[in-house]
């Protein structure tokens, strides 16, 4: 996100509503458009699946748009950009990363879904998303598909089966879309997912060019421990500079989590900046003592810095696999220090960066008692 950004709406919404319906995904390759699909410029947090199985939850994630060449003078190479060194979107030209070779797909990206052998898949979603405005405009009527191929497969088309959330402000033609793929998932299994024709813009502008996907799976596995995954969504901005007084928050009640209890959390956001400060996710449990959420790749007041990451570290093969990914981030974070005197509700926080940012996804797996 470059400089020239108007700050966002303060947002400072309780959401806490539970989503129960599940509509299959298009499982069926071709080129037809896809139906028209509400959008919503906001989308409040509601609870996608929820499940207490022993199990856990695994993803798969990357980018889809990366710098070819930096436009600002004071911009590092993009060489050392891919690296992990700080770098905004707006100060580069952006292009589309294609790793399929195939001349009617204009981006892809792979990333590997590590799902345990000997497990089943309860739960798959889909998610991706972008900017729709930086050196051209894309049209929006595009944003409820992408192709998708599982390890070995050939695309098929999925098709978004929820609104889709579309904020358009005087910088950025923001949007994410998801879909339910837990069918493709269990056929496909673990391996290398590709996922191409993101509806997103190339090129450059003050705010940048973003964009990317993650599969969020949960699974069952009889030799796990007994756990309870959340699986939330919508589509919230975060004001730019808002700090504490205007962030968002998610609360997960019901999770009857024992002391000493073990767990994570996932987070897809978009529009992050690496180096830009201010923005932190912090958690409380009923307790009231609230933890600071970050780790070696993702400062406490850094967290959405445009990295792909578990617990500080790479986790998984991507295609390309960049350190900075300039606008996209999924990254999941130990939430074990929230935990250890036991939790019943779990209070999740986020605020803005100095620049704002999107957010789009909440995942949580924790221990529950036996």
């Amino acid at each position: 996100m470059g400089s020239s950004r108007r700050i966002l709406g303060t947002l400072g919404l309780l959401s806490c509503l539970t989503l129960s319906a599940h509509v299959p995904a298009a499982d069926a390759a071709g080129a037809a458009a896809p139906a028209a699909v509400r959008e919503s410029p906001r989308i409040p947090f509601t609870q996608r699946y929820q499940a207490v199985q022993h199990g856990g939850l695994v993803r798969a994630s990357n980018s889809s748009i990366g710098c070819r060449s930096a436009v600002s003078a004071q911009a590092e190479p993009c060489a050392e950009v891919n690296k992990g060194a700080a770098g905004v979107n707006g100060d580069f030209e952006m292009f589309y990363d294609e790793v399929d070779k195939d001349p009617d797909t204009y981006n892809s990206t792979r990333a590997e879904l590590r799902v345990p052998r000997g497990a089943k898949v309860s739960y798959a979603r889909l998610y991706w998303g972008g900017n729709l405005r930086v050196g051209e405009q894309k049209p929006p009527e595009d944003n409820g598909r992408v192709l998708v191929a599982e390890p070995g497969g050939a695309y098929k088309a999925v098709l978004a089966d929820t609104v889709v959330g579309h904020h358009d402000d005087e910088g950025s033609d923001a949007y994410q879309a998801s879909a339910d793929v837990t069918p493709l998932v269990r056929r496909g299994g673990a391996g290398m997912w590709t996922v191409a024709q993101l509806n997103i813009a190339m090129g450059n502008s003050p705010v940048g060019a973003w964009g990317g996907w993650t599969l969020v799976v949960a699974y069952e596995h009889p030799q796990e421990p007994l756990r309870r995954i959340s699986l939330w969504d919508g589509f919230e901005s975060l004001a730019a500079g808002a700090g504490e007084a205007a962030g968002e928050t998610v609360e997960l009640a019901g999770l009857d989590a024992p002391p000493g209890a073990s767990g994570r959390a996932g987070v897809v956001a978009y529009d992050g900046d690496r180096g830009t400060l201010g923005d932190s996710l912090t958690v409380t449990a009923d307790s009231g003592r609230r933890i600071s959420i970050s780790d070696a790749e993702n400062p406490f007041n850094d967290v959405m810095n445009s990295t792909i990451t578990e617990f500080g570290r790479p986790s998984f093969v991507r295609q390309p696999e960049h350190m900075n990914n300039l606008g996209y981030d999924a990254d999941v974070f130990d939430l074990s220090p929230a935990l250890s005197g036991g939790a019943h509700n779990l209070n999740f926080k986020f605020t803005g960066e100095s620049q704002g940012q999107f957010l789009g996804v909440l995942f949580v797996q924790t221990d529950a008692r036996r």
